[in-house]
């Protein structure tokens, strides 16, 4: 049933979900296998990575309602209580701040990696080459 689910909410996502999606998608190269819309437990998360037990959801305001506060700190502790870091960005949050969200999800998926300095000689991505722009 999750898994019926889990499909719907991939076909359905929300602009947000889709914008960081696009972003995420691409760090499976960098040894980050990302996936969205995830059974996990009772719960589908909106993206993880569970070689590096990091769960990412993106909330829009129905979230910041008491039932949806006192929701997600349950969905939360369950997670937390079988080994996941959850990290909560508001939708609001990525469409101002998109680089600096980015940045903070590598970090953490960097601290959990279960094989670290894999991406020490990693260089950043920078201008393409001659012919390749």
């Amino acid at each position: 049933m999750n898994r019926d689910r889990a499909r719907s909410l991939r076909n359905n996502a929300t602009e947000p979900e889709k914008r960081l999606w696009d972003r995420l998608r691409g760090w499976r190269k960098d040894g980050f296998p990302v996936r969205r819309q995830v059974p996990i437990g009772p719960y589908i998360v909106d993206f993880a990575c569970h070689s590096c037990r990091v769960v990412v959801e993106l909330d829009g305001g129905q979230h910041n309602s008491v039932e949806g506060r006192r929701s997600d700190a349950e969905r939360d502790a369950w997670l937390e209580a079988n080994g996941y870091r959850v990290l909560r960005f508001w939708n609001s949050d990525l469409q101002a701040n998109l680089p600096e969200v980015l940045e903070t999800i590598r970090r953490v998926l960097a601290e959990r990696d279960p094989h670290p300095g894999r991406l020490a000689d990693a260089q950043p991505p920078g201008p393409p080459l001659k012919g390749e722009g």
